[in-house]
């Protein structure tokens, strides 16, 4: 598994658990966090990954460079 493929991977899985996370734990009532706005932290870190991601995948591998 490359990089990108990793970055993309993980990328997505934290993009939809943020969006999981925003869009139906805004009724959770916890002390230390609000769900929602987690969540909307893990969507865009998420996000950025899926972009690096694809950044790598259409750049290449380091050594060819």
């Amino acid at each position: 598994m490359t990089r990108a493929s990793r970055n993309l991977l993980a990328g997505a899985l934290t993009l939809v658990a943020g969006l999981g996370l925003w869009l139906f734990g805004g009724g959770l009532d916890l002390r230390w966090v609000e769900p929602a706005k987690a969540g909307a932290v893990m969507a865009c870190a998420g996000g950025a990954e899926v972009l690096l991601g694809l950044y790598r995948a259409v750049r290449g591998p380091a050594r060819l460079r």
